[in-house]
């Protein structure tokens, strides 16, 4: 069977379980519709949220972006997973202990304050919305590839399929959808990593042929990499740094405590029944996305050297255009690879010279997708990986969407202008705002504004600078009030934005290195997608100097901040 026959059929299979799931789970109240009526088993739950935690960054861009960084990519790996870790341990459990179910109720409700609430729910949709345009990019590029349609006809597509998962089932569908995306997109990951592994080292486990020899060699595979591409004029893949030390560590905090703010990800912790539930959950959620990012590093590292042989088979023979693969001319079509040939041979050369590189451009995000095609997989494999690029990016999708209509339908019109509202009348609201949302969405895929063309990363520098803090000391300090967080989150969230947006025009650079020139204006060489941290530090500053020029909070919040914080059953430390 032809490829382009097998991937409609194996991706229309899984739209398919996808809307069938929807049907079967329609939210029909507005506990259902937020958080899927809180009866969510820990297991259930922790791949559900490492379905809606891995998006189209973290199965297309991720080992893309270290297929070219090398070394300086692990700032994804390390602040991804170990943002998740800081949400797991210091607020998934106690925001699940408060019971409410958006992180802008706990917040208007820690911070007595209306205000409070509606700047959360301002911060919320712009990082919110930020982090979905990527996603719904990447559901119109995946589909203009392997169902070969225009752009603007994938995306239509995939909002159509998100609108009717995520708006009848809500939190309950999505729930359910997303456990069933989480297996696809995981096996979709692996099996074609298994198969390069063996291919190229013998070891079917990915992890440990990162680590190994060659087939038939005793070089090992980085050290061939390594070679590859300094012989091409490229960094040392395993030792270059991301612009700075300095840099590498603040984008990796921010990457980190942007994961422990993301509203999307933290309101999965509402859905099981107990606190102990969102600690057991949490756990397993770690586990289901350590088994995406581990593999992550071997996938990239073998797709470099796979694109690097594939075009220049030994040292100084190079490959013919004529003779180019299909894969080569597959993504031509995209726009996504060009070539020109510059000296007129007639040969692909693939180099770190501008003057002389051919390649002009090998966009880092077609790595992970075609991959298997360089590889020479068969078609069932590249099938698959469709379908699992896919459902990273729309089950991220329809978690961000809900997070959006919550804040609007819970949040402002419930929880300030109209509190009086009925359940059906809010379950309405709740279903028109997420088709409001996915319209918005949709209309930014179309028209990408210029600065989230590059990346993801600013949304978590948002989340960084603005609801990570407010959310920590909602939950360590007795003595932050509501001046004081409402400052400090309008501080940390202007401040990035201000650094963002004056430096838009050099924020990623946009080249097969990733590492060029820094701009002599940026804070201490402080790209602005790692800016984040930086407005964290003015959030939790402001937050503590207004709060302590200001009246203490009032005896209940303090009380209600020690129930948060001790065990059911365990008393408080005020009761003593």
């Amino acid at each position: 069977m032809d490829l382009q026959t097998l991937t409609y059929i194996v991706v229309g299979a899984t739209f398919a379980l996808y809307i069938g799931i929807a049907l079967w789970a329609r939210a029909g109240t507005t506990s259902e519709f937020y958080v899927a009526g809180g009866g969510i088993h820990p297991v259930a739950n922790g791949m559900a949220t490492a379905a809606d935690w891995m998006s189209a960054a973290s199965f297309i861009s991720m080992a893309g972006l270290i297929a070219f960084l090398g070394y300086g990519g692990s700032v994804f790996l390390m602040g991804w997973t170990g943002g998740y870790v800081l949400l797991a341990l210091l607020l998934a459990p106690y925001l699940r202990k408060f019971g409410k179910f958006t992180v802008p109720e706990f917040i208007g409700d820690r911070f007595y304050s209306k205000t409070a609430r509606v700047v959360a729910v301002v911060c919320l949709i712009i990082a919110s919305v930020t982090y979905v345009i990527g996603q719904m990019k990447g559901v119109g590029v995946a589909f203009s590839r392997f169902l070969e349609v225009d752009y603007g006809t994938g995306l239509l597509v995939g909002m159509a399929i998100v609108f009717i998962y995520a708006v009848l089932g809500g939190m309950k569908g999505i729930t359910y959808t997303q456990i069933a995306q989480y297996c696809v997109l995981i096996v979709a990951y692996t099996i074609p990593a298994i198969f390069i592994s063996l291919t190229l080292t013998g070891n079917p486990l990915p992890q440990l042929g990162l680590g190994s020899t060659m087939v038939g060699t005793e070089t090992f595979l980085l050290d061939r990499l390594d070679q590859v591409v300094t012989d091409l004029g490229f960094d040392h893949y395993t030792t270059t740094a991301r612009l700075s030390h300095l840099n590498m560590f603040v984008y990796t905090a921010s990457l980190m405590i942007g994961t422990a703010g993301l509203p999307h990800v933290i309101i999965r912790f509402f859905t099981v029944p107990k606190v102990s539930d969102a600690r057991s959950s949490a756990g397993w959620a770690l586990v289901f996305i350590a088994i995406l990012y581990t593999t992550a590093p071997a996938v990239a590292a073998m797709a470099r050297l796979n694109l690097a042989e594939t075009i220049e088979p030994e040292p100084g023979k190079y490959l013919a255009y004529d003779e180019r693969p299909a894969w080569f001319s597959n993504w031509e079509k995209t726009g996504l690879l060009q070539f020109e040939d510059k000296n007129g041979d007639g040969l692909i050369q693939y180099t770190a010279d501008k003057d002389t590189n051919e390649m002009v451009k090998v966009d880092r995000d077609i790595m992970v997708l075609a991959n298997p095609e360089i590889a020479g997989l068969p078609n069932w494999v590249i099938a698959i990986v469709a379908a699992g690029g896919l459902a990273a990016a729309l089950s991220t999708a329809a978690g961000l969407l809900l997070a959006i209509a919550s804040a609007i339908s819970h949040d402002l019109l419930k929880g300030v202008f109209t509190p009086d509202i009925s359940e059906k009348s809010e379950l309405l609201a709740s279903r028109i705002s997420m088709a409001g949302a996915i319209a918005v969405a949709g209309y930014l895929g179309f028209n990408p504004p210029d600065f989230a063309a590059g990346t993801v990363a600013l949304a978590f520098g948002l989340a960084a600078s603005s609801i990570f803090p407010a959310l920590m000391m909602g939950i360590f300090s007795k003595r932050v009030n509501r001046q004081g967080a409402i400052a400090g989150m309008l501080a940390g969230i202007t401040i990035t934005l201000l650094y963002v947006f004056q430096h838009k025009g050099i924020m990623f650079v946009q080249s097969t290195s990733f590492l060029g020139d820094m701009s002599p204006n940026w804070f201490f060489g402080i790209e602005p997608n790692a800016f984040g941290a930086i407005g964290a530090i003015v959030n939790f500053s402001v937050a503590t100097v207004i709060s302590r020029m200001t009246v203490e909070p009032p005896e209940e919040v303090r009380r209600l901040v020690e129930n948060i914080r001790v065990p059911t059953g365990a008393g408080t430390a005020l009761d003593h």
